[in-house]
């Protein structure tokens, strides 16, 4: 039980050590981009990608940021952070694979990231501009990053769990 209990503490305090990470590497390339950007995009590979500056007040990928809802950044601030603790819960608990705490981490990271600049900012910072011809992706950031990797890493874990319980699923046919 208490090795059980230390691993719990351990692969938590991992967790939120590469959480911190993602909140301060989001956090250090958004005051840049603030101290150094303007909405004019400044080319930096001609024809693919932009570095700009805009405030996204909705959610993910601007959705939502035509609603004109009194207090939204403070709502989406607090629904982050309300996501962040209950992700701080899971971390270590229920499975020790890397790839779980590595997920979780990231998403905590990036809804910690953005979650900031709502109360900051009253909106997302984002500086990441990609385009090419008339096809335009949303402009985002380092906390996105850190969230879509995330989403891909939990992914792959839950794909690798369910073949993982398939072949004992087998192995426990074969065994009969």
């Amino acid at each position: 039980m208490a090795c059980k209990i230390k691993g719990y503490i351990a692969l938590r305090w991992f967790g939120l050590a590469v959480a911190a990470f993602w909140v301060v590497l989001d956090q250090i390339t958004k005051q840049m981009a603030l101290e150094n950007l303007t909405p004019v995009p400044q080319s930096v590979i001609d024809g693919f990608f932009n570095l700009r500056l805009a405030f996204n007040p909705g959610v993910s990928f601007s959705m939502l940021t035509d609603m004109n809802i009194q207090n939204m950044p403070e709502i989406l601030g607090l629904f982050a952070f309300v996501v962040a603790v209950v992700i701080i819960h899971y971390l270590g608990k229920h499975k020790e694979r890397m790839s779980y705490i590595l997920g979780l981490a990231f998403i905590l990271g990036g809804a910690v990231g953005n979650g900031i600049d709502r109360f900051m900012h009253g909106a997302v910072v984002d500086f990441l501009d990609f385009y090419y011809a008339n096809w335009h992706w949303p402009t985002f950031n380092v906390a996105d990053i850190a969230i879509s990797l995330g989403v891909v890493i939990m992914l792959y874990d839950a794909y690798v769990e369910s073949n993982d319980t398939e072949e004992l699923e087998i192995d426990k046919g074969e065994d009969k």
